[in-house]
């Protein structure tokens, strides 16, 4: 990845459920990556996205983001780039199917990423 130091202050900034910050700087990452890490990098700007959306009560567009990052997390299981991708990836296909079964989950039990 190009930018490392951009790349961990997204995922801080993940972990301190301040998900649209991750999201943003996660996309300037984005922009100037090629695959695999553009496809890496959008599943976690989608799951951040998707908790940004959770968290102003659109739990919708919550859902069909986590369903979309699940799936681009699915390639680069169970690690990469020092992250625990199949926890995270677990983490957000279950909230995914909670909001889409009508459940919240609940703030308490959204997931962090985690180091392997």
């Amino acid at each position: 990845m190009t930018n490392d130091g951009k790349f961990e202050r997204g995922i801080e900034l993940f972990n301190s459920e301040e998900f649209f910050q991750a999201h943003e700087v996660w996309e300037e990452i984005w922009l100037g990556e090629a695959e695999p890490e553009r496809t890496f990098l959008q599943g976690l700007i989608q799951a951040a996205a998707a908790f940004h959306h959770y968290a102003r009560g659109n739990f919708s567009g919550a859902q069909t983001l986590l369903a979309s990052a699940a799936v681009k997390l699915q390639r680069f299981q169970p690690e990469y780039h020092g992250i625990a991708v199949a926890r995270l990836r677990n983490e957000v296909a279950g909230w995914a199917r909670a909001l889409g079964d009508g459940t919240d989950p609940g703030r308490g039990k959204l997931p962090r990423i985690n180091r392997t």
